[in-house]
């Protein structure tokens, strides 16, 4: 009897080290796996951030940081407010309720506001968008020759949400920040590649053969829920706190292209 119930204490003990540390390694895996970094970006993608001939802005998209009241006020509230455009309108809005205000009742609408958004899936499309052609014909030639890129016309790139909904730009807003976790690289729903903007990597062309060089520019595809609500500032005598009524959700996807990378197909033809 001794010798059972100290072998089942022993795998009892086993079982309550050992399953903490494999969820944990399960949950760092699947975040090591979702993270997408330049370190895992396919070796047919380059950086042209030095090369190109447009300067981009690098400038990141930050969350606001929210006043001792606009805190306060969304810390109370019953859903999450991650909206920038809402912190700061309510960080730029003042509330003085009068401390001998008895009895006083006031509902201040603000809106049907973008509250939050839930990302679900992250992926990128490494040839979202076709940008140049470089093309080299060695039908005649003796020896082989190289091709290397060079972005023959200025190349605007736009991202944009896939489907039609009001307050579009505050919703981009809410999808870049959450991409922003999942992505380690430049993001914009605009991206310019400028005319000129070449790369020193060389492309073998061989005698009787045509060669191309595809490039595309690659966006991240991002997908899914966004919380919506009419959000009001309740004051009760000398209280004040946010109320937000009739919350919806809804799915929802984004194309955000990657600033100053390229994706390379190149391609061999005969006669």
């Amino acid at each position: 009897m001794n010798k059972f119930y100290t072998m089942f204490l022993t795998i009892g003990l086993c079982l309550f080290v050992l399953v903490p540390v494999t969820v944990l390694s399960e949950e760092k895996a699947k975040e090591d796996k979702e993270k997408i970094t330049p370190k895992n970006v396919p070796s047919h993608v380059l950086n042209i951030s030095k090369e190109n001939t447009y300067p981009n802005s690098t400038k990141d998209l930050t969350f606001l940081e929210p006043s001792s009241l606009t805190k306060e006020l969304i810390d109370g509230a019953d859903v999450k407010i991650e909206n920038p455009d809402l912190i700061k309108m309510l960080n730029e809005t003042t509330i003085h309720p009068s401390p001998i205000a008895f009895g006083y009742r006031s509902m201040i609408y603000l809106g049907n506001w973008p509250l939050n958004y839930e990302s679900q899936e992250t992926s990128v499309n490494w040839e979202y968008q076709e940008i140049n052609v470089n093309e080299l014909n060695n039908y005649g030639g003796d020896s082989k020759k190289t091709l290397n890129y060079v972005q023959e016309q200025e190349k605007e790139i736009n991202g944009g949400l896939t489907s039609k909904v009001e307050q579009a730009e505050s919703i981009k807003k809410l999808m870049l920040l959450k991409a922003q976790e999942n992505v380690d690289l430049p993001l914009s729903f605009k991206t310019i590649i400028g005319k000129g903007t070449k790369k020193e990597q060389t492309y073998g062309v061989p005698p009787k053969k045509n060669g191309r060089l595809l490039a595309y520019a690659p966006a991240v595809n991002e997908k899914g829920i966004l919380t919506m609500g009419e959000v009001y500032i309740k004051l009760k005598g000398s209280n004040k706190t946010l109320v937000v009524k009739n919350v919806e959700k809804q799915g929802i996807g984004a194309w955000i292209p990657i600033q100053d990378y390229v994706s390379f197909s190149f391609q061999l033809k005969d006669h």
